[in-house]
């Protein structure tokens, strides 16, 4: 029996931008954190990762630190 293939790329996206309207918090909100923690992004640069979904492990722990984010639900059920 095949395993369904999973587009990564389209769930980090979706996981990511759920944890930021769970908060109420905008891209340019998240640049701002994100600069208070160290690390440089432009409003148009992580437009364009959250739009390709393809960005590190580590840049998206970091928006997740940024936004106060100290657990995530994998269960795409309730991403969604």
């Amino acid at each position: 029996m095949a395993v369904p293939s999973i587009d990564w790329q389209n769930r980090v996206k979706v996981l990511l931008r759920t944890e930021l309207v769970r908060r109420g918090i905008s891209q340019r909100e998240l640049v701002e954190r994100l600069a208070n923690i160290g690390v440089k992004e432009t409003e148009k640069g992580l437009s364009n990762k959250l739009i390709r979904g393809s960005f590190s492990a580590a840049f998206m722990i970091a928006c997740l630190d940024a936004v106060g984010c100290r657990t995530l639900n994998l269960n795409e059920d309730e991403t969604r």
